[in-house]
């Protein structure tokens, strides 16, 4: 007969404990779920959480949702889910090195931007107008609307029914003001995996931005050079690796790809070094330590940080306030606020259960609840079928 044995969460959970850093999340102590379950045999808690972040309806729609270029101007741009996708690997890479609970890092990743709205940050500003006499409208605590309330898998309880831990992480800036009395004390800090998520978070849309506005021609390699200190420094690892690369390659794609991913591993290093360095000199004996400390214990070096804080601000001049953005941006809010008025209007043009949920929440939460939860491409399909020749 066969010795061979499960590696099960009993096993996975002695692992965490054996292996992982004493500042790290152990999922064996979690504080569990606000709806007790029978735990897995095989998954630990938040491979769990991971798992119905990944099955769930709203993570699926992240493929039709705007980051920056709504999807169906390309194939090759970034899109709400490919961001994710890269949130997680540059988390998960963070996360192994510093010793922390990488499912975890990997299900908060996958999570973080469930709650945005179609069109992106415009559609974000839009709604928040359209609901400033009721509550208003935050990509954050949307997250928690989605994964507590709106999301659907089973008739014992509503939402996904997360842990405690990854559903407080969710709420990263929420103000004082805003924190759910569930989740107060409201800490000074988040857990050191959730600072990995949120610098991974930063990371990952500076890096994919730079190569997606590159590639559409809002800017080009002189200017990067010109204003850009990290573009160089990538630029030159290059040529020290890959001797007159830049002179003689006749593939701008590939010169754009390898300088980009030279410039993430520049940050993913110097966010490994740095916060290594800041852990060791708080001497954290626990995962709350870090949630007491006055200042983020993940962060950039020095130098780097100016340097990221340099290539956002090219960003925000030659990309984020391009015209063709700012076009997309006028649409976008005519698009959302059209559609706002029209179900305001006419309920019943919502799909049924949103309708039902007009009598638990009141009308105006219901409509922005719905429209957050589309992708662009529904909300532009409604746009045409609700106004006519108005679309």
């Amino acid at each position: 007969m066969s010795d061979f044995s499960f590696y099960d969460r009993p096993a996975k959970e002695a692992r965490e404990r054996r292996e992982l850093a004493p500042w790290a999340l152990k999922s064996g102590a979690s504080r569990g779920r606000a709806h007790p379950e029978p735990e897995d045999d095989l998954r630990t808690a938040w491979e769990r959480d991971r798992d119905r972040l990944v099955h769930s309806t709203a993570f699926r729609r992240l493929m039709y949702k705007t980051q920056v270029f709504v999807n169906w101007e390309g194939d090759h741009y970034r899109t709400r889910l490919s961001h994710s996708l890269e949130v997680c690997q540059v988390a998960r890479s963070i996360a192994n090195a510093l010793r922390l609970n990488e499912p975890f890092t990997e299900a908060l990743a996958l999570a973080h931007d469930v709650g945005h709205p179609p069109f992106g940050h415009r559609g974000e500003w839009t709604l928040d107008e359209a609901m400033k006499d009721h509550g208003g409208f935050r990509h954050n605590a949307q997250v928690l609307r989605v994964v507590d309330l709106l999301e659907r898998r089973s008739p014992a309880y509503p939402g996904l029914n997360l842990t405690r831990e990854l559903r407080e992480s969710l709420l990263k800036h929420e103000s004082d003001l805003d924190w759910p009395d569930e989740f107060r004390p409201r800490p000074r800090q988040p857990y050191l995996e959730a600072q990995v998520v949120d610098l991974a978070d930063s990371t990952a849309y500076v890096v994919h931005d730079l190569e997606d506005g590159s590639n559409a021609g809002m800017f080009d390699e002189p200017q990067l050079i010109e204003e850009v200190a990290l573009w160089r420094r990538g630029s030159a690892a290059i040529e020290a690796r890959h001797p007159g690369f830049a002179a003689h390659h006749d593939d701008p794609k590939l010169r754009l790809k390898r300088i980009t991913n030279e410039i993430l591993s520049i940050c993913i290093k110097d966010l490994i070094h740095a916060a290594a360095e800041r852990i060791a000199a708080a001497n954290l004996a626990s995962p709350d330590g870090a949630r007491h400390l006055r200042e983020r214990l993940v962060e950039h070096g020095a130098e780097l940080a100016g340097e990221v804080a340099e290539l956002t601000r090219f960003l925000y001049k030659h990309f984020y306030r391009h015209p063709h953005i700012e076009e997309q941006r006028r649409r976008a809010s005519e698009t959302l606020t059209d559609l706002f008025a029209a179900y305001l209007a006419a309920p019943n043009e919502m799909a049924p259960w949103y309708l039902r949920w007009c009598d638990e929440v009141g009308p105006h939460r219901a409509v922005c609840d719905y429209i957050a939860g589309m992708t662009d491409r529904f909300a532009e399909k409604e746009h045409a079928r609700l106004l006519g020749a108005r679309a």
